[in-house]
């Protein structure tokens, strides 16, 4: 398993074609960073069955937007399927016969490689597993390929995945489910306490507005500071635990109630629901 990076390039997409199949929240987050990182309007390509769906993409983007799969993806290098899990297996069936020659980037949650290798024909497939931040250029997505796909294709997934925010290739599948688990489900955890914060905040007289400003930018500098630091989380909290303080207090309450080890029950739980629905939208 490598580790999280962002140091990437979206050159290596500039001037090829490229093909969205579904134009929900997440590729309209690609396309956006596509278009900031240099790549043409006309380079791009999404097939929406929504009328209303495809207007906005041409209004926002200038891109072309199709009803249905047709000839003209040939030319496209890269396809990203950006479908519902439970539409996948269709929308293979239409548009997999103009994309042979294409390498395959799925952020459709659930749906395994196996499933899209016998839907694709093809071997060329990067799963992904991208969170909600990526929709503000601040995303953390899991990445496994299939062995067939080429150092140059990683290359090609890599330059797309850049566009959205940061990454960590994992070498098993499987792996997948516990990332959906962390970051893919993360930003609801991390919405979760923001709610708990304001509202604790309101009650000792804060503005519910106040309160919330301060519960995010503490997680926002928070987060920076793990990030640079270099140092365990459990470093960093023990220097601002000052014993017999009022972190001290906080900490003793939660830790009375077990909520760390409730919180990694969560985290299984997710998990397995994640490997239950990769089960249940499968071949």
């Amino acid at each position: 398993m490598s580790t999280a990076s962002s140091a990437c390039s979206s050159s290596a997409l500039i001037g090829q074609r490229v093909a969205f199949i579904g134009g929900g929240n997440m590729a309209s987050a690609l396309i956006g960073g596509l278009l900031r990182a240099g790549c043409r309007a006309t380079d791009l390509v999404v097939v929406d069955p929504g009328a209303d769906a495809r207007q906005r993409l041409r209004e926002r983007y200038g891109v072309a937007a199709l009803a249905a799969a047709d000839p003209t993806l040939a030319r496209c290098r890269l396809a990203v399927w950006a479908v519902k899990p439970q539409t996948f297996r269709d929308a293979a069936a239409a548009a997999a016969p103009h994309l042979r020659d294409a390498l395959h980037v799925s952020v459709a949650a659930g749906i395994r490689c196996a499933s899209m290798q016998a839907w694709l024909g093809s071997g060329r497939i990067v799963r992904t597993m991208p969170n909600t931040p990526a929709l503000v250029g601040q995303g953390m997505t899991g990445v496994y390929a299939l062995p067939g796909v080429s150092a140059e294709d990683r290359t090609l997934a890599e330059a797309l995945i850049a566009v959205t925010g940061r990454w960590v290739w994992v070498d098993d599948e499987a792996a997948l489910d516990a990332v959906t688990a962390l970051s893919g489900s993360g930003p609801a955890y991390v919405f979760y306490f923001l709610e708990a914060m304001r509202e604790a905040g309101t009650q000792m007289g804060l503005s519910p507005a106040v309160a919330l400003e301060l519960a995010i930018g503490t997680f926002v500098g928070a987060a920076h500071l793990a990030q640079d630091a270099g140092e365990p989380p459990e470093v960093l909290r023990e220097r601002v635990t000052s014993k017999g303080g009022t972190t001290a207090a906080a900490l003793a309450v939660l830790e009375a109630a077990n909520v760390k080890n409730r919180f990694i029950d969560a985290l299984h739980a997710a998990r397995r629901r994640a490997q239950e629905l990769g089960d249940a939208f499968g071949t």
